[in-house]
């Protein structure tokens, strides 16, 4: 049977016009950057090497960090045939040839190993399509993901196959993938060391990426070495890699929270910023600030949750860019605040309170009697009005005989609490004074 996935020879490139990542495309696992918690002879996909035997793998990892490279070195490591697959372009169909394809050639003892990149753009039946194959042994299924798989594939899926995590590329990386690209094209790139760390920067852990850069700066004919001004005229500028309804999305914006609640003005600044630079809705910002202004701020600096309504306001009233600096503004004042989640809590515990207890009736010294009828059956009968008393304060019993007093805010001994906690002491006293403690 042919193989679809064998090259056509005579749809090769010459040698010398393959693309520079191809050219640096490793042969063998201990040719791969960056990934050597999995590669090395520690790591899992070592040792699956080691022992000859190989399980079904999800890797999951950032655009250009090596999925599709460690999933063809594998198959090439433990003799099993290498079939591709994208679920951007293939359909129920082409799954359907390529497991009859696999079952033939298992049959003349070759197993196959699928690679399926972008493994989480199939639907969930696509998904459980793969399961028999996988369980009978016919194919040994390796997964690229660039999405968290416990988000996006079956669990039926996962189950079976090992999740292995592939490392953003750090500078050290990168900087060892430039060293391969001057060496296969013997000579340097046309940069000053400001400028090299400025590319490396600019790639943001994508091998692919920076290796499609350093392509073009050796495509040019350039008689100097470039400053970071000239390399950002000449290369187009990066957006960051942000997908608004995925993983990306609500890491940033946890990122944002809880350098938020650690008071960290430098660090919410940097997680603001990246939100905003890569494309994030500012209204959807301000909305997580005024929850955050409620929810760990509070009472201790009422201002906060002013300060988030009025730059929404700002924003609404300016627009883009100008307007940003009135969310930069209010990120600001909530990372300086002094933090309290008492208002959280208590309402949490009030909550829980008022469903636990059903419909206890106040008591009846504190209800309106509009009738006479109600007024016969005692409703507002012994009612002390707070602003009668000596210092505005009666000390007067609000809840259901049936519950008693309870305690659900607890202010924090910072900011504007720390006053309102002396106020609910004055009054305790007072309260206890009044009914004879």
């Amino acid at each position: 049977m042919a193989d679809l996935f064998a090259p056509d020879p005579s749809t090769a490139l010459p040698a010398g016009a393959a693309p520079l990542a191809e050219k640096l495309r490793p042969r063998s696992l201990d040719q791969v950057i960056g990934q050597e918690h999995l590669t090395g002879p520690e790591g899992a996909i070592g040792r699956m090497v080691a022992a000859g035997r190989l399980s079904s793998l999800v890797l999951w990892g950032p655009p250009g960090t090596g999925k599709t490279t460690i999933a063809r070195l594998l198959a090439d490591a433990v003799g099993l045939r290498f079939a591709p697959v994208s679920a951007v372009f293939s359909g129920v169909a082409d799954l359907k040839k390529i497991f009859a394809e696999a079952r033939e050639h298992a049959r003349l003892g070759t197993r196959t190993l699928l690679f399926v990149d972008e493994i989480h753009r199939f639907n969930r039946a696509q998904q459980d399509s793969f399961l028999p194959y996988v369980e009978d042994g016919t194919v040994v299924l390796v997964g690229a993901t660039t999405e968290n798989p416990s988000f996006e594939l079956n669990a039926a899926l996962l189950s079976r196959a090992q999740v292995l995590i592939l490392n953003r590329l750090d500078a050290a990386a990168l900087g060892k993938l430039i060293a391969r690209a001057e060496e296969i094209e013997e000579r340097p790139l046309p940069l000053t060391q400001n400028s090299r760390d400025a590319l490396v920067a600019s790639a943001d852990g994508d091998g692919r990426f920076l290796l499609n850069q350093v392509e073009t700066l050796f495509s040019i004919a350039i008689d100097h070495d470039l400053e970071p001004g000239e390399l950002a005229a000449l290369l187009h500028r990066r957006m960051a890699v942000y997908d608004k309804d995925r993983e990306g999305h609500y890491n940033l914006i946890s990122a944002l929270h809880k350098s938020l609640r650690g008071s960290d003005p430098q660090a919410a600044l940097y997680y603001l910023a990246r939100m905003l630079t890569a494309g994030e809705e500012p209204l959807y910002v301000l909305r997580r600030l005024v929850r955050f202004a409620s929810e760990d701020i509070g009472l201790a600096d009422p201002q906060a949750l002013v300060q988030c309504l009025a730059a929404k306001d700002a924003y609404d009233f300016l627009g883009s860019p100008e307007g940003e600096l009135a969310i930069v503004q209010a990120c600001l004042y909530l990372a300086t605040a002094p933090k309290s989640n008492a208002a959280y809590i208590a309402q949490k515990a009030a909550f829980r309170s008022a469903k636990d207890t059903g419909s206890l009736s106040p008591p009846k010294n504190i209800l309106n009697a509009p009738t006479k009828l109600m007024k016969d059956i005692g409703y507002g009968k012994g009612y002390a009005y707070d602003h009668d008393a000596e210092d505005g304060f009666s000390g007067d019993d609000y809840w259901p005989e049936e519950m008693g007093a309870q305690t659900f805010y607890a202010p924090a001994p910072r900011g504007f609490e720390a006053k309102i906690a002396e106020r609910l002491a004055y009054w305790d006293k007072l309260r206890a004074e009044r009914r004879g403690a």
